[in-house]
């Protein structure tokens, strides 16, 4: 019998540095969650470090360079009951620059959006909440105007 064991995935909150987020509608060809939206996240890859993996994730997804990679937290996901799929979930703020993102993976995804915190879409995806949650106490959601820790 196969040992199971968690994943690792590197999540990511693209923002433009000025208090948006960049949030995408995942696509009729997604793997779970068609029609809600959610941030990007990616495996991370054997031998890879965290910030080589979420560099490859958003440009694959968004077609974009990182500006900027910062850690935010972790999350340990477990889904379904029983539980079906689990993985640890190291969550990153990566700066991009708003004008270059595009869609990178159509059979994924279907639009790109930015959107302030306040004035999410719905529906989001079920894990994207908390998500954003770990990105609005991070000091990757820090913009001009607002006090620093």
């Amino acid at each position: 019998m196969t040992a199971v064991g968690p994943k690792v995935s590197c999540v990511f909150v693209c923002h433009d540095g000025a208090g948006r987020v960049l949030l995408a509608r995942r696509s009729a060809g997604a793997r779970d969650e068609p029609g809600t939206w959610d941030c990007g996240a990616g495996a991370l890859e054997f031998g890879e470090s965290f910030e080589t993996a979420v560099a490859r994730e958003v440009h694959e997804e968004y077609g974009v360079r990182p500006l900027g990679i910062e850690q935010i937290g972790v999350r340990n996901v477990l889904r379904g009951d029983p539980v079906a799929s689990h993985w640890v979930a190291v969550v990153f703020a990566v700066r991009v620059a708003p004008e270059a993102v595009t869609i990178g993976e159509p059979h994924k995804f279907d639009a790109l959006a930015w959107f302030a915190p306040q004035e999410l879409p719905v529906p989001l995806h079920s894990q994207c909440g908390e998500t954003l949650e770990l990105f609005g106490a991070g000091a990757g959601a820090r913009r001009p105007g607002r006090p620093q820790d």
